[in-house]
């Protein structure tokens, strides 16, 4: 089969660039070889996430792969047979484990028989998306397309500290069916969840209360949780609005130096923005879904925007699969995006 070469300083010239060229080389047993690997980035090539994702690949598919080093910025990889079974991948900092289940879940999810992953590092990262993200916006829109998946937090990790874990029951589906996200459905709720690890409430009840000023939420539609047992200290602000047809959530991080009330303000204007409007599809979960809406061949979704992460993504699908992602703009926040088979 011929090897499919790939640019890695490609559109945002990140590690989406190498997930997706991952996921998609063991659905189609097509091999590849990628250059400039995040070349775009401050510190260019592998760092340890990125590393995790491909020696993950590597293992549920027994690949033969070349470049699997930290810092390396040129990688090939053959794919074998994907092999479904328990597995555990640990980062081994607090990098992004949603990032490495993203790599893996579809391989695994359309491959014979179930699986038990364990991921273990960081599970609430500024830089991805985090753990509640994944398992309340992305899990339930991959289920109406026929997933089988159950995902349980074990224990929350921050930024530094990392040493979260999460375990991720995957089923096995022979094919998903194309779905269309057009439109919300009416407003079910509204939730604002101000998440602490090892820190005072005071906190979290600081950046509700600013995040209400803007959105107006009532005490119902406000919680603080608290993270046990999880090592070091962290912080993270989320505005959730569930649909009839899905959930968004909005998302922001306690930094040191950084208030509360500049946390609640950041994740105040991104979640006002969205319910200003009437697509369905935030920016994130459009480049998320661009994956698995592509395997099945169709399907079509209204988004806010398309991201530099949307249109890499969709350049690195179109060199593996044979379909065609048309974009067409509908207003100033609101494009259709629809899949078709070649």
């Amino acid at each position: 089969m011929t090897t499919i070469n790939i640019d890695g300083s490609l559109g945002e010239g990140g590690g989406q660039v190498l997930r997706s060229s991952l996921s998609l080389s063991m659905i189609t047993g097509q091999p590849f070889r990628i250059e400039k690997i995040r070349a775009k980035r401050a510190k260019p090539g592998l760092m340890r996430q990125h590393l995790t994702c491909v020696r993950a690949a590597a293992e549920i598919c027994g690949a033969k792969v070349e470049g699997a080093e930290l810092k390396s910025q040129e990688l090939s990889f053959v794919p074998g047979k994907v092999k479904t079974g328990e597995y555990s991948f640990a980062v081994g900092t607090a990098g992004s484990t949603s990032l490495v289940f993203q790599t893996v879940f579809l391989p695994l999810l359309l491959a014979d028989g179930e699986s038990i992953v364990q991921f273990e590092g960081g599970t609430h990262n500024s830089k991805a998306p985090s753990f509640d993200y994944i398992s309340e916006v992305f899990m339930p829109v991959v289920r109406r397309m026929g997933a089988e998946a159950e995902l349980e937090l074990v224990r929350a990790g921050f930024y530094p500290a990392g040493q979260g874990q999460f375990v991720a029951e995957i089923g096995s589906v022979d094919s998903l069916k194309p779905i269309e996200l057009l439109r919300r459905g009416g407003l079910k709720s509204r939730l604002a969840v101000a998440g602490l690890c090892n820190l005072e409430e005071r906190i979290g009840k600081r950046e509700l209360s600013e995040l209400s000023k803007v959105l107006d939420l009532n005490l119902k539609e406000m919680n603080v949780h608290h993270y046990e047992g999880a090592a070091g200290a962290g912080n993270v602000l989320s505005m959730a609005y569930e649909f009839d047809e899905l959930t968004e959530i909005f998302t922001g991080f306690g930094e040191k130096g950084v208030t509360a009330e500049f946390v609640a303000k950041q994740v105040a204007k991104e979640a006002a923005r969205y319910a200003k409007e009437e697509a369905p599809v935030g920016d994130y979960l459009a480049d998320q879904l661009l994956l698995p809406f592509a395997l099945v061949g169709g399907g079509r979704f209204r988004t806010l925007a398309l991201s530099q992460h949307f249109l890499t993504n969709k350049d690195i699908i179109e060199k593996f699969l044979d379909v065609e992602i048309e974009t067409t703009r509908e207003s100033r926040l609101s494009w259709l995006v629809e899949i078709k088979t070649k």
